[in-house]
């Protein structure tokens, strides 16, 4: 007798399950279960719609019922949904939203993958009618409809998250006046805030005004009002504060919920029903890293699910690693991944941590189109496994951290990174790549070859007047330095280290970190023992401090900005 597989929501997860399904039983009896028009959409390429990057929304839609239905034989039903589980009879109850009927089905096995609903706080005006949300095809052509039609120009947008950041990105690249407001002091989570400074840089250097530390208290008549009292012009908002799994048909049906309030499966991704499966957005995962239950809501690891939980359907076994959390986006001229956890979380988990910032080109230097990547490396101390990575700049970002991420998978050591070998040409990397160049920098660390400063500390350095020794070029110096600094290029120090005080704490840094780690050493060997390297050095600083610098008006450390 054939299985009826019946499926609560598609895209990622839903969809996922159903053609594997069909790809391992020809006689299945298939069903998805839609509530809205769109069973199978890009939703990650949402926002792309909002600048014409994606200019008709139907391409969006990557599949349609009838392409299901005529290729792998599945029955999709849209504007249909499931209001109900009914465990005794093994059946579900469905409304058909276009008829306002409800009917029944009978299931051998049910998979549930509703996906998670964004936001939306209790607050005054949130239900306004140009107040959106971003979950699928219809509220985006919602909000271009919206903002077309009426003229807008203003626009806010709350949370400063992967869609939060991506609508801004959108919006301004469509000419639109764009107030992102976030209720942290960073936007984007993943990565640490001194790395987030440089996507700070990037976003207020393409015209979006960023208001961070402050959250969305009321939403008004052609304005928005912040929790600080900021009264900003928007004619049209879009909430963009996070989202909650959608469980209330498992919580109604008597499905445990986990510790994070998703719902809860086993290494097979089955609930606490022998017969019913959940994937996706709307699950709980473990976390290899922190070893706990989290959320994570990428498409990736829904699509892992899925094939998993259709697998255990049919006996094949799985192997359910966890979850490390690996993201990318792109952001106007930068690209920017992360992988594992950042510091931030290691220090919050009580996991003792250290990491490297550096910032080597992304290609052989000669080469047109070569720039900085900026490079973090967090490794477990003294242990030397690696716990994480982030990276930003103008090349292939994604494919160190993809690199990294294997390396955290395969429970890789700074050693083991430091031994990797890679591919290499002088159009797409350096015969040392940025991922073994951290790895040599975190083992000098590791074990103790020098020591340095963080890009953090640099301002209280400055401020304090301490020895702060540039080993920069004088060319180099004139365009900028900080305010306290000592020109010492690494070409004369030798010849002039009757200047380096013996008695009190020497800070070096060069443009990158290279020249003034090689003063450092020589420094050592000549008898220093009190030299530190700036990490990031002059441009890693000047990334770090700029936009509070600009937002603030406070007192600069530097003479002049300088990022090239």
């Amino acid at each position: 007798m054939s299985k009826r597989v019946l499926v609560v929501g598609g895209v990622a997860g839903g969809a996922s399950v159903a053609a594997r399904v069909r790809r391992l039983d020809e006689s299945a009896e298939v069903i998805m279960f839609e509530k809205g028009p769109h069973v199978s959409f890009s939703n990650c390429s949402l926002p792309y719609h909002l600048s014409g990057i994606v200019e008709d929304s139907e391409k969006l839609v990557l599949m349609s019922p009838d392409m299901f239905r005529n290729r792998y034989n599945i029955e999709a039903r849209v504007h249909q949904e499931v209001i109900q589980i009914n465990r005794d009879k093994k059946t579900i109850t469905v409304k058909d939203i276009m008829k306002d009927t409800t009917y029944e089905e009978k299931y051998d096995k049910l998979v549930l993958s509703p996906g998670a609903k964004p936001i939306r706080p209790n607050i005054e005006g949130i239900n306004n009618s140009n107040v959106f949300t971003v979950r699928n095809v219809v509220d985006i052509e919602r909000i271009d409809q919206y903002i077309k039609h009426n003229g807008i120009k203003d626009i806010a947008v709350i949370g400063g998250g992967f869609i939060g950041v991506e609508v801004a990105e959108n919006l301004k690249l469509a000419d639109y006046n764009v107030t992102l407001v976030e209720f942290a002091n960073q936007v984007m989570a993943p990565f640490d805030y001194d790395m987030a400074q440089i996507l700070h840089k990037e976003m207020a250097d393409h015209g979006v005004k960023l208001v961070l530390d402050d959250g969305l208290a009321k939403i008004g008549d052609g304005f928005i009002t912040t929790n600080s009292g900021k009264k900003i012009e928007a004619q049209a908002v879009v909430l963009a504060i996070g989202v909650r799994p959608e469980t209330s048909l498992a919580t109604e049906a008597g499905l445990e919920i986990g510790e994070t309030g998703a719902i809860k499966v086993d290494h097979n991704y089955l609930t606490s029903d022998k017969d019913i499966y959940a994937v996706g957005d709307a699950i709980e995962v473990y976390h290899r890293l922190l070893r706990k239950p989290t959320r994570l809501a990428l498409a990736g690891p829904a699509q892992k699910q899925a094939r998993a939980a259709a697998d255990h359907m049919y006996g094949i076994p799985s192997k359910n690693i966890g979850v490390i959390g690996s993201s990318s986006i792109h952001l106007f001229e930068l690209n920017a991944a992360s992988t594992g956890i950042n510091a931030k979380v290691a220090e919050q988990a009580g996991i003792q941590y250290d990491y490297v910032y550096l910032m080597p080109g992304d290609k052989v230097g000669l080469m047109p189109n070569s720039n900085p990547m900026h490079f973090k490396l967090i490794f477990e101390y003294p242990a030397g496994r690696i716990l994480g990575a982030q990276a930003i700049g103008k090349g292939n970002v994604d494919k160190r951290i993809d690199v990294i991420a294997t390396m955290i998978t395969m429970n890789g050591t700074l050693e083991d990174l430091k031994e990797l070998e890679l591919t290499y040409s002088p159009m797409l990397g350096t015969a040392k790549d940025v991922v073994n160049h951290a790895a040599l920098v975190g083992l000098n660390l590791l074990q103790g070859r020098y020591k340095e400063v963080k890009v953090s500390q640099v301002r209280g350095l400055v401020e304090n007047n301490a020895f702060i020794v540039d080993a920069r070029e004088k060319g180099e110096y004139k365009a900028g330095h900080f305010n306290n600094a000592v020109n010492i290029p690494l070409s004369e120090f030798r010849n002039r280290l009757d200047e380096i005080p013996k008695d009190q704490p020497v800070y070096i840094h060069c443009r990158s970190g290279q020249r003034s780690y090689n003063m450092v050493l020589a420094l050592q060997h000549l008898g220093y023992e009190n030299v530190y390297n700036i990490s990031g050095s002059y441009l890693g600083v000047n990334l770090y401090e700029y936009f509070n610098d600009v937002v603030t008006g406070r007192e600069k450390i530097v003479t002049e900005y300088n990022f090239k």
